[in-house]
């Protein structure tokens, strides 16, 4: 018979479809999780688990047990949360999944002050620029943009609203001369944004109503802001940032700004949990935490 832990291990391996990225969530080594697993399938007489060198993916028996396992994690999990909330101090593990902007912009400088205010409690961020299901993937809560978050998660503001601005070097506005308009960006060199779904963004303007998106087009792509900036530094070309990145750039005259008439209204950051009659009580501190500005 499997004990609890050994099914964790299970579903861990499974879900994440990696033997390291499992253990690294479990805070074991691969090695010996996979030696668990292989003890588990020999116990039970049954494959669970396809392994090749580059891929691991549940058996159709697997499938059937991870189908009727996580419903029955998340009951423990959510069971073993709420007892927290009996408690007078907040403690235990808060896990946020958080986009790396907002993780460097808004989290980072909250974040020493609230574990000073509850030693008992740790919070462990996981950066993520994609779209994930924080429910089934094991976290308390996550941070997106407020259109990202689905209807049934309840939302709590998080910090001030986040401007973005085009910006390039000095240089290459001297040599290319600057956009005075969305489409005039077409002629130009551009720093493309990619996301983890493998979309590139189109660039996004509003002015007196009229709202623009541009499919720009450059040598360079990336998915990190630091990398955007360091490239538009180094004169390659036009990028689409946070404002607040920018700010030391521009101020020492190493980026300038161009089409501000242009820039669309900022968009927030929410704070998002699944709405349950009992809140982790290290949850709970964190969302009053955000509810008083920080």
């Amino acid at each position: 018979m499997a004990d609890l832990n050994e099914l964790t291990a299970f579903a861990a391996v499974a879900r994440l479809r990696s033997f390291r990225k499992a253990a690294l969530e479990r805070g074991v080594s691969a090695s010996a999780l996979s030696h668990a697993l292989r003890a588990l399938e020999e116990r039970l007489g049954v494959r669970l688990l396809n392994r090749t060198t580059r891929s691991v993916t549940p058996t159709q028996a697997g499938q059937q047990l991870l189908a009727r396992l996580e419903p029955a994690m998340r009951e423990i999990g959510d069971a073993l949360r709420d007892l927290s909330t009996l408690q007078d101090e907040p403690a235990g593990r808060l896990r946020l999944n958080v986009p790396r902007p907002a993780a460097r912009l808004l989290l980072a400088p909250m974040l020493a002050g609230f574990v000073a205010r509850h030693p008992r409690v740790q919070v462990e961020v996981v950066t993520d620029d994609g779209m994930i299901d924080i429910v089934r993937d094991g976290y308390d809560a996550g941070i997106r943009f407020g259109e990202q978050v689905a209807a049934d998660m309840i939302a709590v503001p998080v910090g001030a609203p986040q401007p973005f601005v085009v910006v390039a070097s000095p240089a290459y506005l001297a040599t290319h001369g600057a956009p005075a308009a969305p489409r005039e960006l077409l002629a130009h060199a551009c720093i493309g944004r990619r996301f983890p779904s493998g979309r590139q963004y189109a660039w996004e303007f509003e002015q007196d109503g009229e709202a623009v998106s541009i499919a720009v087009a450059g040598p360079l792509v990336f998915d990190d802001d630091e990398l955007m900036l360091r490239a538009a530094r180094d004169g390659a070309g036009l990028a689409y940032v946070y404002a607040a990145d920018a700010r030391a750039d521009i101020a020492a005259g190493r980026l300038a700004c161009v089409l501000e008439d242009w820039c669309p209204r900022p968009s927030r950051y929410f704070l998002y949990y699944p709405g349950r009659r009992q809140m982790p009580a290290a949850l709970r501190a964190f969302v009053d935490m955000l509810r008083a500005g920080g």
